[in-house]
């Protein structure tokens, strides 16, 4: 790229544009779930999308290298917001998540997403190999503490989006698969045998590290009908708006699961069994579709990375939004347990919102830098080969 070349004709306007068609095609969705409180929600989302803006300016304009430097100091900011949710949170809907910043209140865990994206990108950047198993004990105690803190507030699927930001990593960093398959499905089979003896064994107490609701939501999107009044309610209620649209949807604003308050948590965590009911299947597949583009053009951003930093950012904030993708739509059609994941830059949220945006700044930063020579030379410790074009500035 010729020097004289404004940085800024090398954004990507094909990310830009799929981030801002979900942003504002989710201000006319938040307001048909929310229509008992006028535009009020809608008003607030457009805040958001605003500040959102302001977000992703910024962390697009920061040469990414620069992070690294910061690493250290995000990292340890981000154990402390999430030390004084425990201790002075707010508590809502039996969760203690939430920090009041004037009028607004903040979800810490939402930016401790983002800053574990950064700090593991710059720790597993300086390893000089991952092919042994102490390797990556380094990697995953840098994760355990943030999410054990998270499990803490309680906030089970925050904790798993970590799992997937660290696996995509891991696996980005060049850990072989069989090793990721170890830890990972190996640490699933875990934690069901776990549950299993919880809940089979009597002669003696095996304790859980989680709340009965939590252990409840995992367990009864297998039969919601085993409690159709109290855990099971809401996949239920998802199930029926699901089908209920059927291929085309009832229309905007006219959803009877929704606008009869049968739906909870309609313009947040089921915003999506609200559109699979007003715009059917048809519009449901519509907004995967743009969900697929836009992962698929994070995984391009990182294929293109000019270094070993640049794409494991980009790697880690590609998993981050893969899993929400996966688990928001999963748990309203009732083949994933509910764990509270809101959809990236469709449900209402401030802090969420807020986070997404940093994530795609990433990705811009990367894209806008793909051309330039790195300044700093990183240890490559991965067998993965990805594409890297450098030319000197």
């Amino acid at each position: 790229m010729n020097s004289r070349t404004p940085i800024w004709r090398q954004l990507d306007y094909v990310t830009l544009a799929l981030v801002y068609l979900i942003a504002f095609s989710s201000l006319v969705i938040i307001a048909s779930a929310t229509t008992s409180d006028g535009l009020y929600y809608f008003k607030r989302q457009l805040i958001w999308i605003v500040m959102g803006t302001l977000v992703m300016i910024v962390v697009t304009w920061v040469p990414y290298e620069r992070f690294q430097k910061f690493s250290p100091y995000l990292y340890w900011l981000s154990i402390l917001l999430l030390a004084v949710v425990i201790v002075h949170g707010q508590t809502r809907l039996g969760a203690q998540r939430w920090i009041q910043v004037g009028p607004f209140q903040l979800q810490p865990s939402e930016f401790a997403k983002i800053a574990v994206v950064v700090t593991l990108a710059t720790h597993l950047a300086k390893k000089k190999t991952l092919s042994r198993w102490r390797d990556l004990i380094s990697p995953l105690l840098h994760v355990a503490l943030p999410m054990l803190l998270i499990l803490k507030q309680p906030d089970l699927g925050t904790a798993l989006v970590f799992v997937a930001i660290v696996a995509g990593m891991l696996f980005m960093a060049g850990v072989p698969i069989w090793k990721l398959i170890v830890i990972f499905p190996g640490g699933l089979a875990l934690v069901v045998l776990w549950i299993y003896l919880h809940l089979t064994v009597h002669s003696i107490h095996i304790p859980l590290p989680m709340h009965q609701y939590q252990l409840n939501r995992l367990l009864i999107f297998l039969d919601p009908n085993k409690d159709p009044l109290g855990a099971g309610f809401n996949v239920i209620q998802s199930r029926i708006a699901v089908g209920v649209g059927g291929t085309w949807g009832l229309g905007l604003f006219g959803a009877h699961a929704n606008q009869l308050s049968f739906l909870p948590e309609a313009s947040t965590d089921f915003i999506f069994a609200v559109i699979a009911e007003e715009l059917g299947f048809v519009g449901s597949m519509a907004l995967l579709f743009v969900y697929l583009l836009l992962l698929a053009r994070g995984t391009y951003i990182a294929a293109q990375a000019r270094d070993r930093y640049g794409m494991l950012l980009a790697s880690g904030v590609v998993a981050m939004f893969a899993f929400h993708v996966v688990e928001s739509a999963g748990m309203v059609s009732g083949v994933m347990p509910v764990a509270g994941v809101p959809l990236p830059f469709m449900s209402y949220g401030g802090s969420a919102f807020l986070a997404d945006s940093a994530g795609i700044g990433i990705l811009l930063n990367v894209y806008m830098r793909r051309k330039l020579a790195s300044s700093v030379s990183v240890p490559v410790a991965s067998p993965v080969v990805y594409s890297k074009k450098v030319t000197q500035q």
